[in-house]
């Protein structure tokens, strides 16, 4: 397989990622990628054929559920234990003026 990444596409990359690479970095992200594309090669050789795509391994169901009031209307007894009421809210200290 042996992909060969060259010099203009590593400066290129680093470019266009606003890299500052030393030469070793550079030798070795060059490696990587060379690394990564063989494994890519590997992956395209697997054969496919039949084999529904996705786009999730789990399956993804919607999770939203109804908004149901459980608690019910306890008004008096929430205001009960404000320190201050003011037209049967909360009232609490300005924070700006």
């Amino acid at each position: 397989m042996a992909n060969k990444i060259s010099d203009e596409t590593i400066e290129y990359v680093g470019i266009l990622a606003k890299l500052e690479l030393s030469d070793e970095e550079k030798e070795q992200a060059k490696k990587d990628m060379e690394t990564m594309l063989d494994y890519i090669d590997t992956l395209n050789e697997l054969d496919t054929e039949g084999i529904e795509p996705m786009s999730h391994v789990f399956p993804v169901n919607n999770v939203f559920r109804e908004d149901v009031v459980t608690n019910g209307d306890n008004h008096e007894a929430m205001l009960a234990n404000a320190p201050q009421q003011k037209e049967q809210s909360y009232k609490v200290p300005r924070t700006f003026a």
